[in-house]
């Protein structure tokens, strides 16, 4: 049943990122699917329209390896504003949307909540991350138990949620870690489910700053530290298997 949904994975990166495909290959991992059931959509190209949507069953969102949402315009650019009027317009759609990362910051932002950059805050790595009582309850977090570990790579982090955002999920650094909105079903997580062990160590090495900076230990004793998320991977299959068999994914606050 989940090898027949088809996605569109909304990303921003830049066309020499050597990570732009290997997320769509790790969402297909993580989806039980095939990479040939996801389609790419570049928010810096230029704005979604409504019809790009129309023909996905779910809608994705992942990371970003040079961009923030922290930021303001003169600092990024006006692919900005254009990509969180997508974001904005995503969500009305009553598409099923699962976002991480960057996703999770972007969804935040376009819808009213408040994004900054805190280095003493960021996370590298394999975390441990708490269930709410919210996120007990919920019919895709729920079948996690009170605790479990996540692949984590970010500075910037939601300060804020959205007016109408439940939160899922904690760190002992991060309040916000994973919330979904009450009243839609989009689902938002600052750790990345849809990665692996290998997918993390692979990312890091494209990335290697964020051991040098934020993990501020050598590479290999870093490495020693990062673990398979099992429970955490199993996310995104249930997610998509409720949005394949057309069960709720929204409850009451």
């Amino acid at each position: 049943m989940l090898d027949q949904l088809t996605y569109l994975l909304l990303q921003v990166r830049n066309s020499d990122d050597p990570m732009r495909q290997q997320e769509v290959r790790s969402f297909a991992r993580a989806l039980q699917t095939t990479t040939a059931r996801i389609d790419v959509f570049d928010l810096l190209s230029g704005p979604l329209r409504e019809a790009d949507c129309r023909q996905a069953d779910v809608i994705l969102l992942g990371g970003s390896g040079h961009y923030s949402v922290a930021q303001n315009v003169e600092q990024q650019g006006d692919w900005l504003p254009r990509a969180l009027d997508s974001l904005r317009l995503v969500c009305e759609l009553d598409r099923p949307v699962f976002a991480s990362c960057w996703g999770f910051q972007a969804v935040a932002r376009a819808l009213g909540g408040r994004v900054e950059r805190h280095p003493e805050r960021a996370e590298v790595g394999t975390h441990q991350l708490f269930l709410t009582e919210a996120g007990q309850a919920d019919p895709v977090f729920g079948v996690l138990a009170g605790g479990f570990t996540g692949q984590m790579g970010h500075e910037d982090h939601v300060v804020e949620l959205p007016p109408d955002a439940v939160l899922l999920a904690s760190s002992d650094l991060v309040r916000n870690q994973a919330y979904r909105l009450a009243d839609r079903p989009v689902y938002c997580t600052q750790f990345h489910p849809e990665l692996n062990r290998s997918d993390l160590v692979e990312r890091v090495n494209a990335y290697p700053r964020y051991v040098e900076e934020i993990a501020g230990q050598p590479f290999d004793e870093f490495l020693a530290t990062v673990t398979d998320t099992p429970d955490s991977e199993r996310l995104l299959s249930r997610f998509a298997a409720h949005a394949a068999a057309g069960r709720p994914l929204r409850t009451s606050r």
